[in-house]
C-alpha cells in the first residue's frame, strides 16, 4: 500500500509539472497530442490557393454532383433548408418570437395530408380527436396534450412547430422523421380539430347552418 500511494503521488506530480493546473495561466504553449486536430490543413472560404488555375480556394460543384436538399417553393420563392426563414424555423427572422400562422397555403391538401400524418404519429398519443386520449392512455401514459385546451388553442402555430421538431417533456423530437411540409400540414390539421370542437354557430357559413342538426 505505502508502494501504490508513493507511486500516485509521484504521478500526480509527473502529471501537474507537465500539464499544470486546471485554469491555470501560461505563456508556454499547450502540449498538442494531436496537432493535426489543431491545425488542419484545410482552406478557408475566397482564400488564394495556387493549385487551381483560377487561384481560388471556392469551388463550383462538379459536373453531376447530386445536391443535398432540394428548396421548397413558396409562393413562387425557393426557400432552402439552411435558410433563416419562418418555413425552416416556426419564427419571425432575426427573432426568438414564434410566428401566429402557418407560413404555407393552406389549402385541401395540406388538410388531408396533415389528416394522414397527424393519424401516423400523433394520434396513438393525442387521440383522433386531438384531446389527449390516444390508445397509449390505456397503457399507464398520462399527461398526454389536449389541443383544445385554451392554452394550446392559443399558442403561436411557430411554437407548436417547433414542439414538434424538438420534442417537449416526455414527447420526442420529429423533425428527423417527419419532414418540413409535413410538420405544418399536422397543425393545419390540428387548427381544424380545434375548430371542430370549438367552433360556433357564426363560424358556420350561413347557407349550411341549416343542414346543422339541433
Amino acid at each position: 500500500m505505502r508502494y501504490f500511494l508513493s507511486s500516485f503521488i509521484l504521478l500526480c506530480l509527473v502529471v501537474v509539472s507537465i500539464a499544470g493546473f486546471r485554469g491555470e495561466r501560461s505563456r508556454r504553449p499547450p502540449v498538442e497530442l494531436f496537432p493535426d486536430m489543431d491545425r488542419q490543413p484545410k482552406l478557408r472560404p475566397q482564400e488564394h490557393n495556387n493549385f487551381f488555375p483560377d487561384q481560388l480556394s471556392s469551388r463550383l460543384p462538379v459536373e453531376g454532383a447530386v445536391p443535398r436538399s432540394k428548396p421548397l417553393v413558396v409562393d413562387g420563392r425557393e426557400i432552402y433548408p439552411f435558410e433563416d426563414n419562418p418555413v425552416n424555423t416556426g419564427r419571425i427572422p432575426v427573432t426568438t418570437n414564434f410566428v401566429e400562422r402557418i407560413p404555407l397555403p393552406l389549402t385541401e391538401q395540406l388538410l388531408a395530408r396533415g389528416q394522414q400524418r397527424y393519424t401516423i404519429h400523433c394520434a396513438p398519443c393525442h387521440g383522433a380527436a386531438g384531446d389527449g386520449k390516444g390508445i397509449t392512455s390505456k397503457y399507464g401514459m398520462i399527461a398526454m396534450a389536449n389541443f383544445h385546451d385554451a392554452r394550446l388553442v392559443k399558442m403561436p402555430d411557430g411554437e407548436i412547430f417547433n414542439t414538434i421538431t424538438y420534442g417537449k417533456n416526455l414527447m420526442g423530437a420529429y423533425g428527423p422523421n417527419v419532414t418540413l411540409t409535413d410538420r405544418w400540414a399536422i397543425i393545419a390539421y390540428v387548427r381544424a380539430l380545434e375548430r371542430s370542437r370549438l367552433a360556433s354557430l357564426d363560424d358556420v357559413p350561413e347557407g349550411l347552418r341549416s343542414t346543422l342538426k339541433k
